[in-house]
Formats: C-alpha cells, structure tokens, sequence
C-alpha cells in the first residue's frame, strides 16, 4: 500500500469514527460539562495508556521538546474539546458542524499570521464564500429549534482554536501530536472536573459514555495520523464527509431539523471548500505532469 492509500484509508475511518460524536452529546442524558468530562478523560486515558504501553514515555518528551508549539497545540485541542460539547447543548448539530467546516478558513488565516505563507486568490475567494454561508447560518438561528447564535459563536471558537493548534503543530511536524492529544485532553478533564459533577450520571448511561469516549479514541488516532501521508487538501476533502454525514445522523436518529437556514449555509460553505480543494489538487497535479 502506497502512503497516499495508507493515508487516505486512516483519514477516512478517523472522518467515520467522529460522525456520531455529535449525536452522543446529543443522548447522553447529562449536563455539557460532565459529558466533556468523560469524553475527555476517557479518550485521554485510552490513548495515554496505549502509548505508555506500546512506546513508553518517550512519545510524550518528545511532544513537550516542541515547546510552545506542542503547547499551543494541546491547549487549542482540549479547549475546543470542552467548547465543542457547549456548541452542541446551545445550539442545532447541522450548526456546529457547518461552522466547524469553516476550519481550513482559520488555518490559512493563521499561516499567514504566523507562518507568513502567503493567501492565494483562490483561498481569498473561499474565505469570502464561507463567511458569507455562516452568515445564512447565524442569520437562521433566530428562527430554528434548537439553534441559538450563542451556541453558533462557541461553534466558531472550537474552529478557530483547533485550527490555531493545528497551525502549530505543522511547526513541528516531525514530531507525532497523538500524546499531545492524550496530555491535552486530562489535563483539560482536570481542569473542569470541580465544574462537572462527574459522578452524577445515572448507571444507565454508562454504556453510552464509555462508547463515545472509545469513537473519540479511534477518530483521535485515525486523524492524528492520516495527515502525515496526504495532502491537506485530500484531508480538507474528506473531513467534509462529516460535515454531510453528522446533521444527517442526527436528523434521522433522533428528529433534529436543521431547518433552512443551515442547509442553504452548510451547503454554501461544503461546495466553497470542495471546489477550492479540488482546484488545487487539479494544479498540484498539473504541476507535477
């Protein structure tokens, strides 16, 4: 198997494992916080013993040799991990990941921040054309059960958080970011336990607690290490997956209308970034004949 097909393979599951992470937030019968809880420490914990296990400790140095770029990755990992479960409690699941698509937008404004790598006029063109479908998006929440602005400008934060760590860790992408997740999402769980009423969860949602942090687990390791193999494009491309799949899941799980609004947004903002990464993937190819 070529690195592009090993790639492609594990960003794929790692796309399918974290289409239902949306709806267990939604059935878990818990308050936001304690539901970030578990999810973080469960994934946390899974992954930081499976490392330990497998590696020993030197994954972990070697994530903590990065220096600020390692800490700026895992402090935008874990507190988007605790906003995103907050943009769900507030507001409609085809919102949050709508806007959530909106990450490679944050990440070329961050590039070029702080990275200096120039913003081509495609990516300008993109930029403008997702803004504006998120615009559809918050303009909708005043009329759609379940959606609410606040819960869209959380969604907003968790993009441009993640994406500001990933910026990061492409500073030190000689260096694997899977114990950096680990570290992030404990120390995080620690952080809002006190917040969290962790113990206060009815026996029965048990099941549904310990299966969601175990989906986390897999879409962590999976997207943490398909990337390294292909372009950011091809990974753009797929991740959009979610964006389609999650509202669709919901909405026939469990009866969440996205409602208008979000499908003419989300649908402005999935074709503005398919056709913006299919134009480079025909030029980069193009290039290379």
């Amino acid at each position: 198997m070529t690195d592009q097909a090993w790639g492609l393979m594990l960003t794929v599951l790692g796309v399918l494992f974290v289409v239902p992470d949306s709806l267990f937030v939604r059935l878990i019968d818990a308050p936001a916080l304690t539901i970030a809880f578990w999810r973080l420490t469960l994934a946390g914990g899974m992954i930081g013993i499976g490392i330990l296990v497998t590696q020993g400790a030197d994954p972990f140095r070697a994530v903590l040799r990065t220096g600020r770029y390692g800490a700026i990755y895992m402090v935008g990992t874990g507190a988007s991990g605790v906003l995103f479960v907050l943009a769900i409690s507030l507001t409609s699941v085809a919102n949050v990941v709508f806007i959530l698509a909106s990450l490679p937008v944050f990440a070329t404004i961050f590039s070029r921040i702080f990275l200096g790598e120039p913003i081509s006029r495609r990516m300008v063109i993109t930029i403008t054309a997702v803004m504006f479908g998120i615009a559809i998006i918050a303009y909708g929440s005043g009329q759609t059960a379940h959606a609410s602005i606040t819960g869209d400008l959380v969604a907003v934060a968790v993009s441009a958080l993640f994406a500001a760590g990933l910026t990061a860790a492409r500073r030190a992408k000689a260096v694997s970011m899977v114990p950096g997740v680990a570290m992030a999402y404990l120390v995080v769980a620690a952080v809002i336990a006190p917040f969290a009423n962790p113990l206060n969860v009815a026996p029965e949602q048990a099941p549904l607690i310990l299966l969601h942090g175990t989906v986390i687990v897999c879409s962590s390791v999976f997207l943490a290490l398909g990337p390294r193999y292909i372009t950011s494009a091809e990974v753009g491309l797929l991740v959009l997956l979610e964006s389609v799949l999650a509202p669709l899941l919901v909405w026939g799980v469990i009866g969440e209308n996205p409602g208008q609004h979000a499908l003419v947004g989300g649908a402005i903002v999935i074709m503005a970034l398919f056709v913006s990464n299919v134009i480079f993937l025909l030029r980069r190819r193009r290039i290379r004949s």
